[in-house]
């Protein structure tokens, strides 16, 4: 029998209005339900927890200008608000066929598309690496467009259990696959120092490559630990300690985030998938297909360049874009995570 005198539980409190924790943003979380909440947040120029803000939706629409019957690609599904501005072009007329090697994320995009109207019978979702173009088209035959966006999803940085994100302590991780592969903190147990210094060149360009390299291995070494995204940060933060008081928090913040992205570079094989998608493009495109890439850092955009060059001169391409297309100072104030965005374009013979 009940007691009379027990009281229901009461509501978890919301913890407060700027709460710190992943766990503990709800509100943000579940936008469905806040969505006065989330459109503050959206306004003050920051992205919600556990949400993705798609870059640049308006020139690759405006480019790839997608039509009724097509069948095309969107090669990093993310969050979807690509793909779901593409499935509004296509009226529920065509195919879209999206991937994604995010085991945790894509069932949840599936379900967001799912409630905005965009079944299996308009999009075909494919837990695989961009990398398998080719069995893409085994299933769909040629494409008349195909998009990769890629930059990492903005769920994926700000869940620290990740270990993607400098601002909050988390496990080394930075598997794009959290159950593929090994994380970011088994690499550098087994890395000799001259290897990831030529990683730390190769992946990010940093300049104190030799530096942070040789911290690394020596903590390492003498019995440290390097296995929290902290631990790393701290042991960055100390090799670098040369620089002026005035220059220091800047200076060191850059190398930290070179660092992490050179080593999810590397545990991901980052370059090697694109180097292959790259490659596999032509042979997937019917005449007059069009590819849109939206690249982060100099080595990816290095490559989309080069690729697309090289086979404008050998005639599979009949226009490729003269220069990369940068976000609008609109879309950059609005979204800083946008800044650093850089779109190519090409079109098959």
């Amino acid at each position: 029998m009940e007691n009379p005198d027990s009281k229901p539980p009461r509501r978890v409190r919301y913890k407060g209005t700027h709460p710190k924790t992943f766990k503990d943003k709800y509100k943000e979380l579940q936008p469905e339900r806040y969505a006065a909440d989330i459109e503050k947040v959206l306004q003050k120029g920051y992205t919600p927890a556990g949400m993705h803000r798609s870059i640049c939706v308006n020139e690759i629409m405006d480019f790839l200008n997608v039509q009724p019957g097509q069948v095309g690609m969107d090669a990093t599904l993310g969050y979807g608000g690509h793909s779901l501005e593409i499935l509004k072009a296509l009226n529920h007329q065509g195919k879209l066929y999206a991937t994604d090697v995010d085991p945790l994320e894509l069932p949840r995009t599936k379900e967001r598309l799912e409630k905005q109207g965009f079944g299996e019978a308009d999009v075909v979702i494919k837990k695989m690496n961009f990398a398998g173009l080719d069995l893409i088209v085994e299933e769909a035959g040629l494409l008349n467009f195909i998009l990769a966006d890629l930059g990492v999803s903005s769920m994926q940085i700000d869940n620290p259990e990740r270990g993607f994100s400098l601002k909050v302590d988390g496990p080394l991780d930075l598997r794009l696959n959290p159950y593929n592969g090994k994380s970011a903190a088994r690499l550098l147990e087994n890395i000799s120092q001259q290897k990831l210094e030529e990683l730390l060149i190769e992946n990010s360009d940093e300049p104190y490559a030799d530096v942070i390299a040789e911290a690394i291995i020596k903590t390492i070494k003498s019995g440290g630990k390097i296995q929290t995204t902290t631990q790393l940060k701290d042991c960055i933060k100390e090799a670098l300690d040369f620089f002026p008081a005035s220059e220091s928090k800047d200076m060191i913040k850059k190398s930290c985030q070179r660092t992490f992205q050179a080593l999810r570079i590397e545990v991901n094989d980052e370059f090697g998938v694109l180097n292959a998608f790259l490659q596999k493009l032509p042979d997937a495109l019917d005449e007059g297909g069009k590819v849109a890439i939206l690249s982060f850092h100099s080595g990816e955009d290095r490559r989309v360049k080069k690729a697309f060059q090289a086979f404008y001169r050998q005639g599979v391409y009949s226009e490729i874009s003269p220069e990369p297309i940068r976000p609008s100072p609109e879309e950059v104030a609005s979204n800083p995570r946008a800044r650093s965005a850089k779109l190519r374009w090409a079109i098959k013979a």
